[in-house]
C-alpha cells in the first residue's frame, strides 16, 4: 500500500493529511494560522511563520500516522483562492500574505464598475472582479507601495508559495490563477492587455509559468526532506484552488452534478465543457479536470460567520463543552434544533468577513426584541448563511437544470440539523459526502495521478469517494423558508444604501 499526502491552507487553518489508496484518511495534523489585522478590511499572515506553521502539521501528520515516510509516494496542496503571496529574488516574503477575506481593495471594484473596465475584463476572463483578487490588490500596492512590487520576483497564490517552499522551483497553476482575473479563458494564457485594463501591465514577467493541478512540479528537496519527515525526491503535484479539491473529493466529475461548500467561504459550483458568458454567474474558471470549466458563485458568508458567534458569545458554553468532554458544536446544534423556523422572525445578514451582494457591506442582526435570546440569534445564524447559499445556487440554476440532489461539503456537513436547512431551503436533496479532510484528499488525488497511482480523476474518485447520507428536503417548510428568504432579500435591499456609512479606510 502506497501513500499519499494533502496539504490544506485555508482561512485559519494549515492542514496536512495522510490518505492510502483508497482514499481512507490515516493521520490528519493542524495547526493554527495567525491572521493579522492591521486596519479594518485588512487580513494578513506572516508568510515565513505560514511556512513554519506547514512543516509542523506535515512532520506531525507524519509522526501520528505511525507509517515509515518512504511509503509516502507523493504530495499535493490546496489552499483558499484569491488573496496574494509575494517572493523576491532571495524567495524570501516580498511583504505579508493577504488572505481571500481582505477587502483593503475595495475602491477599485467601485472604479472599475464605474469606468467600463469590468466589461472589457469580463470579455476575456468571463468573470466579475472581487476586491480579494490579486489583481485588485496588486493594483493597491501599485499606489500605495509601489516599492514592493518593484522587489517581487513572483506572485503566488497561497498553496503555490508553500509548493515553492518544498521543492525551490516557482511554479502559478490553472486553477487559481483562472479564478485570479489573471489569465484569458478563451486562449487560456496570461493575457498582457487584460492585464493593462487593471494597469498591471508591468506584473506579466512575475507570473510563474503554468501548470495543470496533477502536473509533477517538481520534488521534495533534501532540506524540506530533514525538516518534514516527507521523503526526499518524491513528486509534488500543482496541486488547485480549494473549490476544486472539495468539488472533486465531493465526485464533482460531470455536469449533472452541483455542490457547495459551507466553509468560511460560501462555495457553489458545477463544471461545464463552455463557461457561461451571459453575465448570470460571478466566476468562470479552469476545473482540475482537464477540458471542464467551473462554474462558480461565491463569497466569504458561510460558516466562518458562525465561528465568530461562538468565539464572541459563546465563550462560557465552549469552556463548559470542553470541560464535560464535549464540542461546543453539540450545543450549538442543540438550540438551532429547538427552535422551528417559523417561530424566529430574526434575521442574520452573514456579511462579517464580506458580502455577495456589496463590497461595502456588513454582518447584521435584525428584528431583534428583549424577547429573543442566543438560541435566536444562533438559529438566524444558521438560516442567513443557508439563504447566502442559496442566492447563489438560485443564480446557477439560470444556467442548467436543477439537479437530482447537492452535494454538500465543509463544516456544516457535520451538522445534521443545518444539512437538513439546507435541504429544505433548497427543496433539493443533499448529499453528505464521508467526513474527512475532503480538500486535502483532493489534491492528494492530484498526488497520486502524478505519482502513477490513479490513472486520472474519474479512477481516484471511483476508489475513494464515498457519500455518507442523502438527507431529504421536507415540502411542508417550502412555503416557510420561501417567505423567510424573501424577508432576507428585502433586509439586503432595504440597506443597500446605508453601507457606505461603514466604509472601511
Amino acid at each position: 500500500m502506497r501513500y499519499l499526502m494533502g496539504i490544506d491552507n485555508g482561512g485559519t487553518f494549515s492542514k496536512a493529511a495522510i490518505f492510502d489508496e483508497d482514499g481512507k484518511q490515516i493521520s490528519v495534523a493542524s495547526v493554527p494560522t495567525v491572521t493579522i489585522t492591521p486596519k479594518p478590511g485588512y487580513t494578513e499572515r506572516d508568510m515565513e511563520e505560514l511556512w513554519e506553521v506547514n512543516a509542523q502539521a506535515i512532520r506531525n501528520a507524519i509522526e501520528k500516522s505511525g507509517l515509515d515516510p518512504k511509503e509516502i509516494a507523493g504530495v499535493s496542496l490546496t489552499g483558499h483562492g484569491k488573496g496574494l503571496y509575494m517572493v523576491d529574488e532571495n524567495g524570501k516574503p516580498s511583504y505579508n500574505g493577504i488572505v481571500s477575506t481582505d477587502s483593503r481593495a475595495w475602491k477599485y471594484i467601485e472604479k472599475w464598475s464605474q469606468d467600463g473596465t469590468k466589461e472589457k475584463v469580463f470579455e476575456k476572463s468571463i468573470q466579475d472582479i472581487l476586491a480579494c483578487q490579486p489583481v485588485s490588490l496588486l493594483a493597491w500596492f501599485k499606489d500605495h507601495h509601489p516599492e514592493v512590487l518593484q522587489k517581487t520576483k513572483y506572485i503566488f497564490a497561497v498553496k503555490d508559495y508553500i509548493r515553492f517552499m518544498l521543492t525551490g522551483e516557482a511554479y502559478a497553476e490553472y486553477t487559481d490563477f483562472s479564478g485570479a482575473n489573471l489569465v484569458n479563458l478563451h486562449t487560456l494564457a496570461y493575457d498582457k492587455e487584460l492585464l493593462g485594463y487593471f494597469g498591471l501591465e508591468e506584473i506579466y514577467d512575475k507570473l510563474p509559468p503554468l501548470r495543470y493541478a496533477s502536473d509533477v512540479c517538481g520534488t521534495v528537496t533534501k532540506e524540506v526532506s530533514e525538516k518534514t519527515l516527507l521523503p526526499e525526491g518524491i513528486p509534488v503535484a500543482a496541486g488547485m484552488f480549494d473549490v476544486n479539491a472539495c468539488g472533486i473529493a465531493s465526485a464533482l466529475s460531470d455536469e449533472d452534478q452541483m455542490c457547495m461548500i459551507a466553509g468560511t467561504w460560501s462555495i457553489n459550483e458545477f463544471i461545464a465543457k463552455e463557461p457561461v458568458t451571459n453575465g448570470t454567474v460571478s466566476l468562470n474558471s479552469m476545473f482540475c479536470i482537464p477540458g471542464y470549466f467551473l462554474v462558480e458563485e461565491s463569497s466569504p458568508t458561510s460558516a466562518g460567520n458562525m465561528e465568530w458567534f461562538i468565539r464572541n458569545l459563546m465563550s462560557y458554553e465552549k469552556a463548559e463543552a470542553k470541560e464535560q468532554g464535549g464540542s461546543v458544536y453539540d450545543i450549538t446544534n442543540e438550540w438551532v434544533a429547538s427552535i422551528e423556523p417559523q417561530d424566529n422572525n430574526v434575521i442574520f445578514l452573514p456579511f462579517l468577513n464580506g458580502s455577495n451582494e456589496d463590497p461595502t457591506a456588513k454582518g447584521t442582526f435584525i428584528g431583534l426584541s428583549a424577547y429573543h435570546s442566543k438560541k435566536h440569534m444562533l438559529r438566524a445564524v444558521y438560516e442567513g448563511i443557508v439563504f447566502s447559499h442559496l442566492t447563489h445556487v438560485k443564480k446557477l440554476l439560470r444556467n442548467r437544470e436543477v439537479p437530482k440532489s447537492i452535494r454538500l461539503a465543509g463544516g456544516a456537513a457535520n451538522s445534521d440539523v443545518w444539512v437538513q436547512i439546507f435541504a429544505d431551503a433548497l427543496q433539493i436533496p443533499v448529499d453528505v459526502i464521508e467526513d474527512k479532510e475532503l480538500g486535502a484528499q483532493g489534491c492528494a488525488m492530484a498526488a497520486g495521478i502524478a505519482a502513477g497511482i490513479y490513472k486520472d480523476y474519474p479512477d481516484a474518485i471511483a476508489r475513494t469517494v464515498n457519500i455518507t447520507k442523502t438527507v431529504q428536503p421536507r415540502p411542508e417548510y417550502k412555503a416557510i423558508y420561501e417567505e423567510k428568504y424573501a424577508n432576507y432579500r428585502k433586509v439586503i435591499e432595504s440597506l443597500s444604501g446605508a453601507w457606505k456609512c461603514f466604509e472601511n479606510e
